[in-house]
């Protein structure tokens, strides 16, 4: 398991890395736009991308995420993209193989802070607030069906892609089981391509280990979604852009009737960002420079590339200096190496249940 080891540790420095990375931006990206993410890239004298984002005062960015920028962090903060991984390891410690979605469910309410879910996950978290309501229950009521609150308006959004790495990392070279684990995962909130791009990147994680190269990885991957799916599209889409410097710009002009936080356009600027990059710095700086949901894609993109094996540089580490605060209730800040280490035990106990 040492060589495991340090692929979870690289997987977990590189998705923190990738999501403070992109955290001051993310509001910024979405609402103005890619022209304005560019603007204020070039004004903070940070493109190409290559370390963390400058704040410039007064600006969205440094209201955002004032203690996120570059020269400021002294931990990772809060994010909803880290509570979801956080969120992923607890179930699996709890129920391993066993996991069902409405495991999932109730972690959701004994867990998450109502203020830190948004669209679908949000959508799902009020329809079971008000089942719960319905029948006087504590919690998710006895025999609800609780795949019933991915009927929503969002399902097809990135929330669901965001949740599913954990489950690629502790099923290394078996992607089938972690996509099913993701499935599970996903299924509480999301439906078809929402689901599909969880299931795609858990995979995808999942078979990096064992793999033969990225491209093998990817493969694997895709076998485990539906290949008419809008899904397999993106991703072929970011794969045909891989290496172009305006790959980004394609990808967004393909999708751009769709909202900057679906699913398809950021899972194919992943694709696009981790297949064109052999340096870690290129390939977050590069997918968050690009666009859309930021923090998410750097997330995504840094861990990853972590699974890989390859360190990430101790310049993108040393900032946060193994620290991961996060927003679930009663956990407050956590440490990388406990955190690697309880990665790892699940791994193994999911390799005792197999």
């Amino acid at each position: 398991m040492g060589e495991l080891r340090d692929r979870i540790r690289a997987a977990w420095q590189g998705r923190i890395s990738g999501c403070q990375l992109g955290k001051p931006v993310e509001l910024l990206s979405m609402i103005q736009g890619h022209e304005a993410l560019t603007d204020y890239l070039r004004r903070a004298g940070a493109l190409p991308l290559r370390d963390y984002v400058p704040l410039i005062e007064g600006t969205l960015p440094a209201r955002l995420a004032p203690a996120s920028g570059q020269g400021r962090l002294t931990r990772s903060e809060p994010d909803d993209d880290i509570n979801y991984t956080v969120l992923a390891l607890l179930l699996l410690e709890e129920h391993g193989q066993a996991l069902e979605t409405e495991h999932v469910a109730r972690a959701w309410l004994r867990y998450l802070p109502a203020s830190a879910v948004f669209t679908a996950e949000r959508a799902a978290y009020v329809a079971l607030l008000n089942r719960a309501h319905e029948h006087f229950a504590f919690g998710v009521p006895p025999g609800f069906d609780v795949s019933e609150c991915a009927d929503n308006p969002y399902n097809d959004w990135i929330g669901a892609q965001i949740r599913a790495d954990l489950y690629g990392w502790v099923c290394p070279g078996r992607p089938a089981l972690a996509a099913d684990l993701a499935r599970r995962d996903a299924a509480l909130s999301h439906r078809g391509d929402g689901i599909h791009g969880a299931v795609f990147v858990a995979a995808f994680g999942a078979a990096i280990p064992a793999a033969s190269s990225l491209e093998a990885a990817l493969e694997a991957g895709l076998g485990e979604i539906p290949s008419d799916s809008g899904a397999a599209a993106a991703v072929a889409l970011g794969r045909a852009q891989a290496g172009r410097a305006a790959g980004d710009a394609a990808i967004r002009a393909h999708y751009e009737d769709l909202s900057p936080v679906h699913t398809l356009n950021n899972l194919a600027l992943v694709t696009w960002a981790l297949l064109g990059n052999e340096d870690f710095g290129a390939a977050v700086g590069n997918v968050v420079a690009a666009g859309l949901d930021t923090d998410c894609n750097g997330a995504t993109v840094g861990g990853l590339w972590g699974m890989q094996g390859r360190p990430v540089p101790e310049a993108w580490t040393r900032p946060w200096q193994g620290r991961v605060a996060v927003s679930l209730a009663g956990l407050g800040e956590l440490e990388l190496d406990s955190l690697v280490d309880r990665t790892v035990a699940v791994a193994e106990r999911l390799d005792r249940e197999a």
